[in-house]
């Protein structure tokens, strides 16, 4: 098929599409105010890219911006293929050809996916520099829209991490009408009813409407398509069976150690052949993917932190649940993975602290100033030991760390404020 008419073909389908969009999920989240830069949105599949691309596409159409000046490709899209620099270049330069005028005026490319496509850094930079031009762009792999980004764009990008629906996200996407105005009893009852569903379904966006069964079989599914697209094929991995079960493990034990050593082990009980140099890879992998992450212990050496023990946390609780099928008996370390991805979220960089004594602190969070809070994740309040224990830690931690300050997240707390910031 020629190019012009892929392009005619694709843009009328897409704003088709946009038209039927009446009640599309409006996210608090936009792309940076930075003319002249790539904008880059990148996360773990299913996590809501696309629609939060269809959304700034909406917030552009709302201000005047005509579509003719709109591009608009997903690059998963099988009509596409084969896929490689010349077939982008070609698609891009068939819009202009499809809308002359756009010559000279400023137009918004939205290219998803990008990551299908080989070579695509020489195209980007061209256009970026050639054509009067925004560029927007998505993809699946931290390590692709990272450092190929850093290495290729030379600085000409800024990027956007989507993640699946924080608690305030579910609860709007549910349509949950709590009156929070006045934080009552009845507001306390039903804040904690929704975040008992929000630990079982967790938030990506495509399945909080759909049945337990339903929703498990999908999560699934989307374990399956990540490790074999963005895992298995991308880096040309020899024991996809491995990749999986690692990432199992990692479900099963959020909010715990995590030692390459100990899973070699394991392994080898199991009858696996495979060196602890593929295995650190591995985890590299699975955290580029966005489907797992390993938080390192706060060191003033950066030496001792790489070499410290490692906490592991899942992108999701809802995902963990359904490939695990367990949890019940462990709603607080999904509640401490809840807190995790919303430091995350926000942007900051996290790790875990122990005092000199030994006392563990959940989180040592630290924003782009190089400002510092301690973190102590508390679910069940009933137990005074518990909490003592908890209290006694953060205190200890405060004392090492002056320039820190501390807080005691409670299911209570988190309710009412969420996490506070700096």
């Amino acid at each position: 098929m020629d190019n012009s008419l892929i392009i005619s073909t694709l843009l009328v389908e897409f704003f088709d599409k946009l038209n039927r969009l009446k009640h599309l999920f409006i996210r608090k989240l936009k792309f940076p105010e930075a003319p002249g830069k790539i904008k880059v949105a990148m996360g773990i599949r299913r996590a809501g890219k696309t629609y939060f691309v269809y959304q700034t596409i909406l917030e552009l159409m709302n201000r005047g911006i005509p579509k003719q000046s709109i591009l608009y490709i997903n690059f998963e899209d099988d009509r596409l293929y084969p896929l490689d620099q010349s077939k982008l270049a070609a698609l891009v330069d068939s819009f202009f050809t499809l809308y002359p005028e756009n010559h000279e005026r400023l137009c918004y490319l939205f290219l998803d996916e990008i990551q299908n496509v080989t070579d695509w850094p020489l195209v980007i930079r061209r256009l970026h520099d050639s054509k009067n031009v925004e560029i927007f762009l998505t993809g699946s792999s931290a390590k692709l829209l990272s450092k190929e980004i850093a290495t290729s764009l030379r600085g000409r990008s800024i990027s956007t991490e989507v993640w699946p629906f924080n608690f305030r996200e579910f609860i709007r996407a549910k349509k949950i009408e709590i009156d929070e105005t006045l934080y009552s009893i009845k507001t306390q009852d039903q804040l904690k009813f929704a975040f008992s569903q929000y630990l079982s379904i967790g938030g990506f966006p495509e399945v909080i409407h759909f049945s337990a069964e339903v929703r498990q079989k999908v999560l699934q599914e989307y374990i399956d398509l990540i490790v074999y697209r963005d895992i298995v094929e991308r880096h040309e991995v020899q024991h996809p069976s491995i990749i999986k079960y690692m990432i199992l493990s990692l479900f099963h034990n959020v909010g715990s150690f995590f030692s390459v050593n100990k899973f070699y082990d394991d392994l080898k009980t199991r009858g696996f052949s495979i060196g602890k140099d593929a295995l650190y890879e591995y985890t590299t992998y699975i955290e580029n993917a966005y489907i797992a992450f390993f938080v390192p212990k706060y060191e003033h050496s950066f030496r001792k932190s790489t070499v410290a023990p490692k906490k592991a946390y899942a992108i999701d609780t809802g995902i963990c649940r359904a490939v695990t099928l367990d949890y019940d008996h462990d709603l607080g370390h999904l509640f401490e993975n809840i807190v995790f991805l919303d430091l995350k979220r926000q942007g900051y960089h996290v790790s875990y602290y122990k005092t000199d004594e030994g006392y563990e602190v959940d989180f040592l969070a630290q924003n782009s100033q190089g400002q510092k809070k301690l973190f102590q994740v508390v679910w069940n309040m009933d137990d005074p030991k518990t909490l003592e224990r908890e209290e006694r830690a953060l205190k200890a931690a405060l004392s090492e760390l002056k320039d820190a300050n501390g807080e005691l997240v409670t299911l209570h707390s988190y309710l009412q404020r969420g996490i506070q910031n700096f």
